[in-house]
């Protein structure tokens, strides 16, 4: 019998398969898997969280390699780059309807999605657990950023049904509160006596 195959074979396994679909997907663009990954972070990033710099915390690239990535995605006609209003150095990026129409068809690709609809629920629910728990492991590991979803941040604010960041004492709209920030900070654990 055997060696049951480590958690790191099975996710670099799952990634290879992943990555294989990504490139399939983007490839009648000339898109490779990272800017379908930066397409797909942006869709899901707050106001505070889709700046270029964010996408390359977000996936763990240098600023110059997203930055040219970027580019190309705006002059291909997926994304528009805005001014910040407060500080005219910092771009805000958001997805074109092309840029949305295009992430819809291959993020997660078809394959993904049928494969986990095969699974019972509860599977489902376990490997997302499982996951996130290890997620977690490895940004404290390695001092990243959570860039969890506002609402489950330790700054989120709710005063008579308005939302609000605790952070930067704006208010949030209801749409915001289930993007991703890249300031997110896990709620403090209650002390024990």
């Amino acid at each position: 019998m055997s060696p049951r195959p480590s958690a790191y074979v099975l996710l670099e396994r799952v990634s290879n398969l992943l990555r294989a679909e990504l490139r399939s997907a983007g490839a009648a663009d000339e898109l490779e898997p990272v800017h379908l990954q930066a397409l797909d972070y942006l869709d899901r990033a707050n106001a505070y969280s889709n700046t270029p710099l964010a996408v390359a915390e977000y996936l763990g690239l240098t600023k110059g390699n997203v930055s040219q990535r970027l580019i190309a995605l705006e002059r291909a006609g997926y994304l528009k780059r805005t001014a910040d209003a407060r500080d005219r150095r910092v771009s805000h990026l958001a997805l074109t309807a092309k840029g949305r129409s295009l992430l819809r068809a291959a993020v997660p690709p078809p394959h993904w999605r049928e494969a986990l609809a095969a699974l019972p629920a509860e599977s489902v629910d376990r490997l997302e657990r499982g996951l996130l728990d290890l997620l977690r492991a490895l940004q404290l590991a390695q001092g990243g950023r959570s860039f969890g979803e506002c609402r489950t941040c330790r700054h989120f604010v709710v005063d008579g049904g308005r939302y609000a960041c605790g952070l930067t004492r704006e208010p949030l709209a209801a749409e915001q509160t289930t993007k991703i920030c890249r300031e997110h900070a896990a709620p403090e654990l209650p002390k024990t006596a």
